[in-house]
This record gives structure tokens, sequence and C-alpha cells, in this order.
């Protein structure tokens, strides 16, 4: 569902540009207030689901929560029997990410496609490992699923009841973009000849719209099939489809700011304008031809946002969801034309000069989805240079240098101009300072509080299986020993932040003098683990527990996911209360 919203947005001029450029770093402030309800359990979080079983190849589809991610690395496909024919997994590139402890890693946000090549028919078992992690900071254990394969198996229809919903309000979206609004007006005349309201209002512009939204469906439906053959989404990743796309979207900007006008070639407009002007208006035949016109002289204008539908319904590979959805998307932009046809005109906003800034807006945000394209093949620092041009030029625009008198809106666009042109020189510094996040160009550098210091790793306990832990669970408790248990695995970045920067802060280790400091390696994830997460309701690590005198967990000052020192030192106070 996340790629169909991000669609809406940008149909309807508020495509998300910024999500695909962001390097997602677990904040360190969240754990202060993390329990279990913060998070999601692992198959809610990471969403399996089997697209296509064929004879050649089987098509998996991984769905990634918001705030969720998976690693590339931690992927495995075998089978069940292990000689049941099958190639390697054609994974696309993931999103870089950097970490201080585990250094360059690949992950994947939202939706994933993973082709397997088949080499036989036979039926098995295909065992698929994955493992993620939420944004938060908590890590999940690898998980293991399995799923029944055979060479019958066919693709679930990829569209449902809410997706067609949202194609149609996208439709009407459509309809209001500057190029299609001043038809509106135009087609009711030709159409309707004048009358409007009623009955035969209604039919004839009934007429008119489904043909249209039927010419949208054949355009789906053969997306629809051509996408399937040949697997679009999964060639998305590479550079030689999201350099031209990129270009295309910012071809279509420039066509927005007045530079160029983009319309069909003369010699099929004038064709089509001369089978218009011959039809018959006010009868349902010369209606239903107009509204097959109409589809071919509207779609170059909304060209843009069509393609990124169209890009969608290849991804899905099902020509009859396609056309499904493109119908919905036609029924959507015929719907201001039905209430014209019953209502009149009076339904329908005026043209003004509002127009104008409405397709600067959208060629703004086609230049912004052009440089989140880019920023799948370039590298961060050029990402920034190229947010920075975006946000300068849009900065001059409004007239950010003009110190002039101007009207009190124009004053209120020039400050958002000004912000603008200095989040522009932000980007340009930071990217030549070697930085890449989009919300902080600047960077700061990493400085080493004076109260670090290295940490007594003597004082740690390590176990690795559920009778070791309740082991020493049992002589704390014989003992009257305030026990820390910490949960911990080589493969969570956050466990190794919170190791080096939160346990290993000066004021923590004060507070924990007297402790049993225990700490579990949940690395292997076997099942004798899984199954001791499940007894403390545990989702996976980071997480750190405290129990007191009699043995008893303090439940209300558990930590689940990254926290930073001074919020767990308040967590460490509070329990030492009750002690």
């Amino acid at each position: 569902m996340r790629r169909l919203l991000c669609l809406l947005f940008f149909v309807l001029a508020l495509p998300a540009t910024a999500a695909g450029l962001l390097d997602s770093r677990p904040s360190s402030t969240l754990g202060s207030i993390n329990n279990s309800a913060d998070f999601l359990p692992v198959r809610e979080a990471f969403q399996l689901s089997l697209v296509e079983s064929t004879p050649q190849s089987i098509k998996l589809r991984f769905v990634a929560t918001e705030g969720y991610y998976l690693y590339r690395h931690r992927f495995q496909f075998r089978t069940d029997p292990p000689d049941a024919g099958l190639g390697a997994a054609q994974l696309p590139k993931g999103e870089q990410k950097h970490d201080e402890y585990f250094g360059d890693v690949e992950v994947y946000h939202g939706i994933l496609e993973v082709e397997l090549p088949r080499t036989d028919q036979r039926a098995f078992t295909l065992v698929v490992t994955y493992q993620g992690c939420a944004d938060k900071g908590l890590c999940y254990p690898p998980e293991t699923e399995r799923l029944s394969i055979d060479g019958s198996a066919g693709a679930p229809p990829a569209w449902s009841w809410r997706e067609l919903a949202l194609f149609f309000l996208a439709g009407i979206g459509l309809t209001f973009t500057p190029c299609v609004l001043p038809m509106l007006p135009i087609l009711s005349g030709v159409v309707l000849r004048g009358q409007v309201g009623g009955l035969r209002g209604f039919n004839l512009s009934l007429a008119y719209v489904l043909p249209m939204a039927a010419c949208f469906a054949l355009l789906g439906a053969l997306m629809g099939m051509f996408g399937a053959q040949l697997n679009l989404q999964a060639r998305l990743q590479s550079a030689w489809v999201l350099v031209p796309f990129a270009m295309f979207f910012a071809l279509f900007a420039l066509a927005m700011f007045g530079v160029f006008e983009l319309k069909l070639p003369h010699a099929i407009s004038s064709r089509l304008d001369r089978i218009a002007g011959r039809t018959e208006g006010g009868s349902l035949w010369g209606a239903a031809v107009l509204g097959v016109v109409s589809s071919l002289l509207v779609s170059p204008c909304v060209s843009a946002p069509l393609a990124g539908a169209l890009l969608y319904i290849s991804a899905s590979g099902d020509a009859l969801g396609g056309g499904l959805k493109l119908f919905m998307l036609g029924l959507g932009m015929g719907a201001p034309l039905l209430l014209v046809a019953t209502g009149g005109a009076a339904w329908l906003p005026k043209s003004g000069p509002w127009l104008v800034y409405v397709k600067n807006a959208i060629g703004v945000l086609l230049l912004g989805l052009a440089i989140g394209l880019l920023s799948r093949v370039l590298p961060g620092q050029i990402t920034l240079l190229l947010i920075g041009l975006l946000a300068g030029g849009v900065g001059l625009f409004m007239g950010a240098l003009e110190f002039v008198y101007k009207p009190p809106r124009k004053r209120l666009g020039q400050l958002l101009g000004m912000f603008l042109l200095f989040y522009a020189l932000a980007c340009w510094y930071g990217a030549f300072s070697g930085q890449t996040d989009l919300l902080n160009p600047i960077g700061q550098p990493r400085t080493v509080a004076g109260n670090e210091q290295p940490q007594n790793t003597s004082a740690w306990q390590t176990v690795s299986t559920p009778a070791d832990l309740d082991r020493v669970l049992a002589e704390a408790k014989f003992s009257g020993t305030p026990l820390l248990l910490d949960w911990y695995a080589d493969w969570c970045i956050s466990c190794k932040v919170i190791e080096h920067k939160v346990l290993n802060d000066a004021k923590v280790v004060e507070l924990l003098k007297g402790y049993r400091l225990i700490r579990f390696d949940i690395t292997a994830s076997n099942a004798e683990q899984r199954a001791l997460l499940d007894r403390y309701k545990l989702f996976g690590p980071p997480a750190l527990m405290f129990f007191g005198k009699d043995g008893v967990e303090h439940a209300d000052v558990r930590v689940i996911g990254e926290i930073n020192a001074t919020d767990f030192a308040e967590r460490v106070v509070k329990a030492n209360d009750r002690i």
C-alpha cells in the first residue's frame, strides 16, 4: 500500500520525494518511552507473500511496515528437499546504510519483490529466512517462513477495493490539473449542447465518461501484461531505467514552467480535431466518440502522473487489476463532468492566476521526483547538491533577494524563499563537507563526552542458553542481589550503540554498582532462544530488564529499543528506589 499512497500523493501534486533520499538512523532518544506496545510482532512488521509461482520462476513480495527495514545480506532461500531446482535469488540494489560498528550495509524499506528462478517443476517447500530492524532501534532475530510451492500455483489478484478507490480519487485529482480543468466547460458544451441538468444530462455525460475510462482500462491491461513479461519492478533499480525516467520527469517539469508546450504531433491532433468537429453533439453515440477522442487528447497532458500509475501497474504484473485500476482512474477524471451535467458549471472553480501557481508547484515537485530517482544511483553528496540547487532556485523565484516593497502575501512568500535559500546554502556546504543527510545537511562532528570511560567488561557475564539464564537469575535471587539483563546480538546495531555509549557512561556505571550484570547473547537465534523471547514477551534485542532482590522484574522500567545514557540513568534511579 505504501507505493500506492505515494502514487496518489504525486498525482495530487504532493509526492513524497524525500523519503527515498534519507538515511534512517535510529534515534537515541526514543528508548526513553519505548515499550512492547511500540513495536509490531515480526510477521506484522515484515509481511511475506507468494506473488507468483510458475514452472520458470517464483516471485515473492516482502512488505516492511513504515518505520521498519530488512537487511539485504540476511536473506536466505533454500528448498526442502534440498535437491529441488532453485536458482540464485535476484535481489535489487538496496539503500546504503552506514553504521560505525558494522560498516556499510544495504537495507530495504517498503515493498521488495524477489524473483527465484526454477529449473524443474517438482513440488517442494521453500524455506525463506530474513531479518530486519525497526528505525526506533529494535532488531528482530532472523525469521524463517515455509511456503508450499508447486507448478500449478498462480498469482493472486494484485488489486483490492481500497486500491480501486484510491485510483478513483487520483482521477478526481487529475481533473483539476491546469491542462484538464479548462477543457471541462468546452466538453460539457459539446456533449450536452449547453443543456445541463436532469436525466438527459446524466445519460449523455455517462456515455462520454465510460468510453473514456474504457480507453484508460485498455492501456492499464496492456501495461499489466507488459510489466509481467518484462519484470519492470526488478529492473527499476538500474541506472538504465532510473536515469531516463528522471529525465522524463524533468522534461515534463520544464513544460510545466512554460519553457515549451507538450502536445500531440500536428498530424495526429489535427485528425482528432476533425473527428471531434464532425461528431454530432447531444447524442449518446456522439458522446461516446468524444469520450474516446478525449482520452487521447487528455493523456499527453497528464502523461507524467499517468506514467507513475503505469509504472505501478506494470510492477504488479496483473492485466485484470491494471485494467480495473485505470478504469477507476478514468471514472475519477469524468466524475466532475457528471457533476457539471447534473448540477451545472457552478460546481467548478473559475479559471484564474492560481492555475499558473499550480503549474509551477507541479513542476517543482516533478523535479524533486527526478532527483529522488537519481539519488538511488548517485552519491549522497551529489544528491545533496541537486536538492540545494532546486531549493535555491525556488527561493530566488519566490523573491528571496528582492528587497523592495511587497504586499503582505508576497512578503510571506519571500520569507519562505529566504528559508529555502538558506537551506540550499546548507546543502551545498554539507555536500562539499561529505554530508548526505537532507534533514541535517551541515552535520555535526562527533564529540567524546568527558564522562565516558572504558567499560569494565569483566563486570558483565555472558550467557546464551535458557538454562544458564535461569541459573544466574536463581543465584541472584538467592543472594538478594539486583540484576540487570541485557539482551544482545552481534547482528544488532542498536545493541552495539547501547554497549558503547550507554552502559559505558560513567554515571550509568556508578548507578549500576551493586547489580549483577548479565548479557544474554541471542546471536544464534535458535529455537530455545526464541522461546525465551516469547516467555518474556520480547520481539528481539536490544532490551534491558531490571530484576529486584526478590528476583521479580520491574516491568515498568524495562527498556526496549535504543536509548541514550541520560534517559537510561533515569531508569536506573527509578529501579534503585524500589530495591
